[in-house]
Order: C-alpha cells, then structure tokens, then sequence
C-alpha cells in the first residue's frame, strides 16, 4: 500500500513538472488574448502583422480575432484563416438608430464573446488590444501590476472629456473617469461587469452630437468617432474600476521612447517616417497585399544606415522601433505567403536581412523587468548619482481669432502636430466677441479654449489684435487646471517638422528657451530704458517659447501689461526706435514679451535650429522643427503669400487648396544651397495642401472629379457649451485679423473662389450654341436643297417667293438665336 501511494506522488509530481506547474502552488493563471477586426482587406494585413508578432512575443495563451462580419461580406471573405477567429455579427450600421460606426464592432464582439465562447469560462486575465498593434514580448497582466478592480491600461491624454462637462454628462462618477486605452490587461470578472457598460455608454456618446465639439471630446475631426474611447472609460468609471496607468509599455512609431525604457508594444496608428521613408497605415486601406504573391510594404532603411543617420542614442533608438514594426509585418506577409502557396520569392538583399540572425537578434522578445530587479536597477542609478527620471508633460498653445483666415492656418498646424510626434495635448486660444461666435464655423478644428477679444481694447478703443496673444495666454492660466511642466507656445502660420521638447533644447526653470528676432533693436535702445528696469536683461525673441509652466504664471500678466505700456507709447513708434518698417506699433506684443521677460530677469536660451522662414538658406545638417510662413516666398515662378489669401475661405468650400508647389524633380541642382531652400518651402506648401485635403475629405465633400460639384458648406455648428467671460465693453471684430509675427502684410485682393464654376459655366453654354448653330445651318441647307427641288417647272416668281421666305425664316432665326444669346 506504501509503495501504491509513494507511485501516486511521483505520478502526481510529474503530471505537475510536465504540465509547467510547481508542485504543492497553485495553477497558473490563465490569459486570453482578444483584437476586433472587420472583413476588409485593411484588416487582414494587419491581422497577419499583429498575429507574427504575438507568436514572435511567445505571449502566454490563446489569442481570438473577433471578426465583425454581414452575411454579404462574409460570401467574398478570404481571410477566415487568418487567425483564431469567432464570428461577431456586425454593428457597423446600427441596427436599431441605422447610424454607421464601426468602432462600436470593439465592444459588441466582447459582449458576444463572453456569452458564446467557451474560452470565456475558462480564463482569467484578458488582454484586450487593436489590430494595428506590433507586440515586442509577452504582456502577463499580474506582472505590470494588475489587480481585481485596478485594471492596467496605457495613457490616452487627449481623452479631455473626462475632465468637463461630458464625464458628468454620462456618468455617475465623473471623478473615476480615467484617460486610458489602447493596451488593456484586466480581470474577467471586471470585463464581465464592464462589457455591456462598455457599449452602452458608447451608444450614448455617440447619440449625444451636441457635445461632439473638438473643445469637448478632443477629436480633431469633431465627428464622434472616439466614442468607443469614451464608451469605455465612462463604463469603467460606472463600474468603479480604477486603472493603473503605465505609459511606458505602449509607444507610437515616430516617438522617441524615454531613456531606459523597453516599450513592449508598438502601436502604428499614426504615420510615421525614417529619413526619406515613411509609412501611413491609412495609405493602404484597401491593400490586397496578403493576397498577392511576393508583395511587402516598401523596405526601410537597414539599421547600419540609422546608426549613420541619428547621433543621438534614444533618437537612434526610436527610429529602429520604426524599422522593426514594419519589418516585423513583412516578415508576417512572407510567412503568410508561403502559407497561402505562393511560389518561393526571388532572392533580395532585403529578404536576406529578414531571414538574417541580426533581424532575429534584434527582434527577440522584450521581458519585462520583475519589480525586485527594478529596485535593484534604481539602487544602483542612485549609487553613480545618474537618476532616470520621467520626461515632463508638454503642453501647446496657439493663438487665433473667429475669422476663416486663421482657419485655414489651423487647419495646417493641427495637421503637422499630429504628424510631428510633438508630445502631449495642444489648445487652440481663440479670441472672438460673442456676435463671432454665433457666426463662427470653426470649433471643430481644434481642442480649444474660448477667450474675449481684446482686438478692440475694452478702455482705450485701441484696434490692435495681436494684443490677443498674451491675454488669451492669462486667460487660459486663470480658467484651466494645467497639469504639464512645460508650455510651448507657436503662431498659427507655423507647420511642425518634428517635436519641440524642453528636454532637447534645455529648457529649464527660470531659463525658457526661444528662437531670434533680431530686428527687435528697441532691447539696446532708449525703447528698453523706458519700459523694462533691467534693460540688459532684454533678449531679442520670439516665434517659438518654450517655458516652464511656473515661470509663465509669473510672467503672463506682465507680457500683457508691457504689451499695452508699449502699444501705448506712439512718441516712440519709429523705425529707428522699434525696427518696425511700418512705424504702426504693430509689433508692441512682441516687445511686451520681451520687457515683460526683463522684469523677472527671465534670460533665454537662444537656439537657431528650431524656426526657419520659407524661402531663407538653411545651415547645413540643422534638423528645423518648424516652418514659419510669416513672409512670402517663392520657388522659380511659383510664390506664397499668406496675405493674398486673407479672405479666401478654404476650410469651408469643398477642395480649396493653395497653388502647387513645382515638383521637386524640376529644381536646378546647381547650387546646393538654393536647393535645399527651395526643397523646404515646397515641404511647407505641400504639408499645408495635404492639411488642408484631409480636411476636405474628412467633412466627406463631393467627388471633385465630378462635373457638377458645387462648393457647398458642409461645415456643421456645433452646439456650444462654454463659459466666455466678459469685459466691460465688446465690439464686433472687424474682418481684419493680422498675424504677430514681424512681416509687415499688405492687404489682399479679394480671390474669386467661383473662377472655376464661371468657367465651366461659358464652356457648356459655348457647347450649347454650337450645337445649335450646327443644327440650324443644316436645316437651312436642307430647306435650301427641298427649295431647288420643288422650284423646277415653276415661274421665277414662286422662286423669288421661295428664297424671300428662306431669307425672311433665316431672318428670324437670326434674332431669335440674338435675343438667346443676350440671355
């Protein structure tokens, strides 16, 4: 009997060591892995990329693509193979509102799969992810902290519904709002409670059009589409779950990871680009590229050519995650090739270099590191006094007015910060009197902050908007709960190129940092001497400001306050006194700034390598993060002039854009440095062409292509829910809104946005009389035969008779086709 029991334990102890267990502890926990897609090629490239990557990751656990399908979809459907599937029926067309959303699909195949998978009741940590997500290494839920009721999720700062009135609008516990996504790591049983709360409270925000507004949800596009986000984050909060918000482990290619960091997730929603390369995932929405032999994405560079490229280790570093997400997908597509029979591809360097050991070394999981072994990492930072400490939030600010013309600059800067990876969230000041407001087409172009105007000074009567700039700055610092460290300030007639970050550029407390104007000569003048009490603190700035959210507290109220001071002083208003050519006081605001800047002894760092003007030489080899379109430019006999385009509404009439640029395969390459300038200010137009496009298409304009295709005002207001205090006096803001940067504009010609509808109009009624024309002189000479014919046997008086009623016929049709023509 002994020996009966003693075989028992070594059978028992076996069965644990095989089965991964240790024997006497429990069983491990088990993980599901969950993605939604629908039945579109888009889907199915990415589905191939995240499914080699979680099988590269070794991720513990089953994986189930929740694949949102219509019966009709579903008869042409390739893909089926593609991965672990369960079939979700789809929600994209509502079906009881009819409303097309397919985000919705993300919740709805959660609900179906915890009913009708028997996966469900034998799981117990989920990890829920989107399809265009590249995994690095396993994500274990209990490893980053997670717990029943303190889910763990990555940061999505943008989400500011939580934070105003649209949190209280549609949940009861407005203070549990947490601003998460992309990566979730919970326990089932909160998902069980979450789910259905989860899609209903996306089918509330999304019903609630009224508070769709970019102000309120942060959605550039202004058209609902993150309620799905908001669906969740408002479901947690009514579910009372609380998440652990970890922003290291998710990052978007194009970003630069923060030092010591291991991103275990990449998430390609944004484009993003190395040196000449790029990649946008919106470009191939319906690539077949899984499905056709031999077909992969363009080839980045190799990582010899980065190490050449970028200097700087974590800039180094963040664009070899840019190289291994699209690698890794590539990768993907081959094996997935050969699965579906294609024939074996023709050998190439780059093949080679996929199959290579470096690529397999360089994309071999990333562990996380266990939490015993971080302290251990900290102790010994501590020991040689180098402390690895978390970059500081970034906030943006520009400043505009309710007018079309600052629209359209809006429009291209909000474009280009997306693009530019520039770091946390940006705020659109927009200074308006009330009667603006009720006209105003544009709250959706922007997050924005809602501000009086001061274009008319509410005591002197003074007409000066670029006075909006530093008051709209104070308004924003007395109405908002700001929780970055740093402030970076731009003008709306800017496009980013790349991030602008405190950290880069040294910024520091008590040391902002700002690029030069040189032409502010009032700061060696007697101008400084009678303004500002330490006149040797007056630096030439301006442009770009990048400060510390302390400094700017202090300082904001005496930007405003110099700047009337010095709008004030016309004795001094000289050329030879303030630089200004126009001797107008136009750039008052700009010297405000930097005697306001003298009184607390705020000296600046001073760096060339962040603005460049269109149209000027660039250094050799400086990296410029933003173009600033303040002056006209011109590349051969194409020019741009922000000024001429000063009334033109191009955000609300269907596919305006600016004149293109030459192609850069035309310019002279003769002399490098004319080369290089004109390539730039061909990027800016372009970008700012681009922006503007997008934009078009997302307010889901008409065919262009069409031969009727009025441009029809498709912008819709949006219902308003703001505070805009008051002064004592408002005016209306006349139509004449001038940019504060130190180019002197001249007035514009108004352009005629119907020249191309008269055009066409002339050509179809010039069609219309040639045909007519045509038809009447065949029928004159039809008559004119039949006339000849019948005249044969009859007297020359019929025939005198035959031609005068000819000639009086033609007569007439001659002053019927006049009075037509006079139409």
């Amino acid at each position: 009997m002994a020996n009966f029991l003693a075989f028992l334990m070594l059978v028992s102890f076996w069965v644990s060591f095989i089965s991964g267990q240790n024997p006497g502890l429990e069983a491990p926990y088990r993980i599901h892995t969950l993605f939604s897609v629908e039945c579109q090629n888009y889907f199915d490239w990415q589905t191939v990329g995240f499914m080699h990557s979680f099988k590269k990751a070794q991720q513990p656990g089953p994986v189930t693509r929740l694949l949102s399908c219509t019966e009709e979809e579903k008869k042409n459907y390739k893909g089926m193979d593609l991965a672990p599937t369960l079939e979700v029926p789809s929600m994209s067309r509502h079906p009881k509102t009819g409303d097309w959303y397919p985000a919705i699909n993300k919740p709805a195949g959660i609900v179906h799969w915890l009913k009708h998978s028997k996966d469900a009741q034998s799981t117990d940590w989920v990890v829920i992810l989107d399809a265009d997500m590249i995994l690095r290494g396993p994500i274990i839920p209990w490893e980053l902290g997670a717990e029943k009721g303190h889910p763990v999720a990555a940061y999505y700062g943008y989400l500011i519904g939580c934070d105003n009135i649209l949190a209280k609008m549609h949940t009861k516990h407005p203070e549990l709002c947490d601003k998460v996504g992309g990566l979730l790591a919970m326990h089932i049983d909160d998902l069980r409670v979450l789910a259905p709360l989860w899609l209903s409270k996306t089918e509330e925000v999304r019903e609630d059009r009224a508070h769709w507004g970019t102000n309120i949800t942060g959605d550039i596009y202004g058209t609902g589409w993150i309620s799905e986000m908001y669906g969740y984050s408002f479901g947690a909060a009514e579910a009372g779950l609380r998440h652990k918000i970890n922003d290291n482990l998710m990052i978007y290619p194009g970003y630069t990871p923060q030092p010591g960091v291991e991103p275990i997730l990449l998430h390609y929603g944004l484009p993003f680009s190395v040196g000449n390369w790029s990649f946008s995932k919106l470009e191939h929405h319906e690539d077949g590229i899984v499905y056709e032999c031999g077909r992969l994405f363009p080839e980045p560079p190799y990582p010899r050519e980065i190490k050449l490229m970028e200097p700087d280790p974590n800039k180094r570093r963040a664009l070899f995650l840019n190289i291994e997400c699209i690698n890794t997908m590539n990768e993907g597509l081959l094996l997935q090739h050969a699965r579906n029979g294609c024939p074996k591809p023709k050998w190439s360097k780059y093949l080679s270099f996929l199959k290579s050991k470096t690529f397999a070394k360089l994309t071999q999981p990333k562990l996380l590191t266990p939490p015993r072994m971080q302290t251990e990492v900290a102790k010994e930072v501590k020991e040689i006094d180098e402390p690895i400490k978390p970059y500081p939030k970034i906030h943006t600010l520009f400043s505009t007015e309710c007018t079309t013309y600052f629209d359209w600059q809006t429009v291209g800067l909000m474009h280009s910060f997306h693009l530019s990876g520039q770091p946390g969230n940006i705020t659109r000041l927009l200074s308006c009197t009330d009667e603006d407001l009720k006209q105003y087409k544009g709250h959706d172009l922007a997050p924005t902050h809602y501000v009086p105007s001061m274009s008319r000074h509410p005591l002197t009567g003074d007409w000066y908007p670029a006075i909006n700039k530093p008051a709209a700055v104070v308004h924003w610092l007395n109405h908002v709960n700001v929780d970055a460290e740093y402030i970076v300030i731009l003008d709306a007639d800017m496009i980013l190129r790349g991030p602008i970050t405190p950290w880069e550029f040294k910024a520091a407390r008590g040391r902002p940092v700002s690029t030069p104007y040189e032409y502010l000569i009032g700061c060696d003048n007697e101008l400084a001497k009678l303004h500002t009490r330490h006149p040797e603190a007056c630096d030439k700035v301006g442009g770009v400001i990048i400060m510390h959210i302390d400094d700017l507290r202090e300082f904001a109220l005496l930007w405003l306050l110099k700047t009337e001071e010095v709008r004030a002083d016309k004795a001094h208003y000289a050329t030879n006194i303030t630089g200004d050519i126009y001797e107008s006081g136009w750039i008052s605001e700009m010297y405000g700034y930097s005697f306001g800047a003298a009184e607390l002894k705020l000296r600046h760092l001073i760096s060339n390598e962040i603005l460049i003007y269109p149209g000027y030489v660039p250094e050799p080899d400086v990296k410029y993060r933003v173009f600033h379109y303040g002056l006209e430019f011109k590349v051969g006999n194409w020019s741009f002039d922000k000024a001429k385009w000063r009334e033109a509404d191009m955000v609300n009439k269907c596919w305006a854009t600016f004149p293109d640029p030459p192609d850069p395969s035309t310019l002279e390459q003769t002399d490098e440095n004319e080369l290089q300038r004109d390539l730039l200010s061909i990027e800016c137009a372009r970008t700012l062409n681009e922006a503007l496009r997008l934009h078009h298409k997302r307010r889901n304009c008409p065919d262009p292509t069409a031969l009727s295709n009025p441009a029809l005002d498709t912008t819709k207001d949006i219902a308003n829910s703001r505070k805009v205090g008051r002064f004592s006096k408002t005016d209306d803001i006349e139509s004449n809104p001038v940019p504060r940067n130190h180019s002197q504009e001249s007035s514009k010609p108004k352009v005629r946005d119907g020249l191309f509808s008269t055009l066409r109009f002339w050509i179809i009624l010039l069609w219309v009389f040639s045909g007519l024309g045509f038809i009447l002189v065949m029928l004159a000479m039809c008559s004119g035969y039949t006339s000849k014919g019948s005249s044969k046997g009859k007297s020359n008086k019929s025939r005198r008779r035959s031609y005068t009623g000819f000639l009086k016929t033609s007569a007439r049709d001659r002053q019927g086709h006049k009075s037509d023509a006079s139409l």
